[in-house]
């Protein structure tokens, strides 16, 4: 598997886990920084993804 097939499959994953997050664990209050929002959540668990996929 190429290198950026693999990073582009682990940010996938990771934005799955980010939105999962949010939906299921999310944040009562609306003041968490990375739970409040679907976008900020899925945006930053891609990243993580992406870093661990790509084994940087």
């Amino acid at each position: 598997m190429s290198p950026l097939l693999k990073t582009l499959l682990g940010a996938a994953v990771g934005a799955a886990i980010g939105y999962a997050m949010y939906r299921f664990v999310g944040c009562k209050t609306g003041t968490c920084p990375i739970t409040a929002s679907p976008w900020t959540s899925m945006l930053v668990w891609g990243i993580v993804g992406a870093i661990s996929a790509s084994g940087r």
